[in-house]
């Protein structure tokens, strides 16, 4: 089994930063893309940011500037930094990875998704 544990969220004024991390453990083969999502109560999950395992990022428009994602492969972690938040940035970060495990001798590569972390932002 894999689990994705998120840290790093909290409450921070508008113009401040905060630094999220996830680190993925169990019986891991290998992480593949990972990725950053948010999501508001009564709204629908959307992409903060993404990361393959070769260090190409993706990011949403709304972010691109203030955020960074990086990981560490040896440590089967991944981390945002967020600067310059704004009270719209308020939300319930997710962590998501597709893990490779190995299962009855056979490679499979699944999704998995993290508990979630809040942040949220005063104005």
């Amino acid at each position: 089994q894999v689990q994705l544990v998120e840290s790093g969220g909290g409450l921070v004024q508008a113009g401040g930063s905060l630094r999220l991390s996830c680190v993925a453990s169990g019986r891991i083969v290998s992480v593949n893309a990972m990725g950053w999502y948010r999501q508001v109560a009564g709204k629908q999950r959307e992409l903060v940011a993404t990361i393959t395992s070769g260090g190409t990022t993706n990011y949403a428009d709304s972010v691109k500037g203030r955020f960074t994602v990086s990981r560490d492969n040896a440590k089967n972690t991944q981390y945002l930094q967020m600067n310059s938040l704004k009270p719209e940035d308020t939300a319930v970060y997710y962590c998501n990875a597709n893990v490779e495990t190995i299962v009855f001798g056979f490679s499979r590569i699944e999704n998995y998704w993290g508990q979630g972390t809040q942040v949220t932002v005063s104005s």
